[in-house]
């Protein structure tokens, strides 16, 4: 403890680093360590497998999980674990695009109607308002059947119903700090706009910010997922998660591992960012760090 000159104590100040905040939240380094496991296995998940993804082997359908198959195969003879690896590509580059995109868009929508505010805020506010009354997953499914199906739609679609959560959690951080006293001295000694909103305000967003993406990171896996499985995602023979849990629910009482295997993928993913979102938001919500 540090001594003060009232005779006072200060608590010991939290150390700082990935091995602490992990040692900490224990939770979140397993939910770290399984999406960085399910990250590198798409990646490398040509060096992981034999097998094909999409290569037809009617011999073999319907086998159920061995040494072989550890995941056994699909109606097409496929093998299960090959195209659950692929499948993770899919899914993650629409998670990770979709939340980016959605994080800029909706970012600067947020520091302009904030920083600015007048007509400009309540035009931006109020189409903000317009998107938030649709279910966002409804509005990515109408965005996807307008669009046509395809990766770069479906990430379009998820990102735009995004794009008002980030918008209206950045106009609310800088309605805080715009009145904060750095922020007035820097206006007192002439500092432009521009200087302003990148210099003092948009790095003092970014802890929330981080946060916020986390949580969305895990939504937008499960809205690639839904939209796959409803047939709005990628198109077949491409292996995606949601696709094998549409195409292999007819088979559920005959061959239960085929939807099984990517439905837990789906679930573990989901459940494993959830829990590094909720590490991150107990070490960067300046609320929650004195608890």
């Amino acid at each position: 403890m540090k001594q003060v000159s009232d005779g006072g104590a200060l608590p010991a100040a939290r150390p700082r680093g990935i091995a602490p905040f992990f040692r900490r939240h224990e939770l979140a380094a397993v939910g770290a360590l399984f999406f960085g496991l399910v990250v590198l296995a798409a990646i490398f998940a040509p060096w992981l497998t034999p097998y094909d993804p999409v290569a037809v082997n009617i011999p073999n359908r319907l086998q159920t999980p061995s040494a072989e198959h550890w995941f056994g195969t699909d109606e097409f003879g496929r093998d299960i674990f090959t195209r659950v690896l692929f499948g993770a590509r899919p899914v993650l580059v629409t998670g990770f695009l979709s939340v980016a995109s959605a994080l800029v868009v909706g970012t600067v929508i947020g520091a302009i109607s904030g920083y600015r505010g007048g007509w400009l805020d309540e035009v931006l506010m109020r189409v903000m308002d317009i998107m938030l009354s649709f279910p966002a997953i409804l509005l990515a499914i109408l965005i996807v059947a307008a669009l046509g199906v395809g990766l770069v739609n479906t990430i379009i679609a998820i990102a735009f119903s995004m794009i008002p959560t980030f918008a209206r959690l950045a106009r609310s951080i800088v309605l805080s700090l715009v009145h904060e006293q750095f922020v007035l001295a820097a206006h007192a000694v002439g500092s432009s706009e521009w200087w302003i909103m990148t210099r003092h305000i948009l790095p003092n967003m970014s802890p929330p910010l981080i946060v916020q993406a986390t949580a969305m990171l895990a939504i937008a896996v499960s809205y690639s997922a839904a939209l796959s499985f409803l047939g709005l995602g990628v198109e077949p023979p491409t292996p995606d998660w949601g696709k094998m849990v549409s195409e292999g629910q007819r088979l559920v009482f005959d061959a239960i591992h085929i939807p099984f295997f990517p439905g837990l993928a789906i679930t573990l993913t989901i459940l494993s960012v959830n829990y590094l979102g909720d590490g991150l938001r107990d070490a960067l919500d300046p609320r929650l760090k004195n608890r």
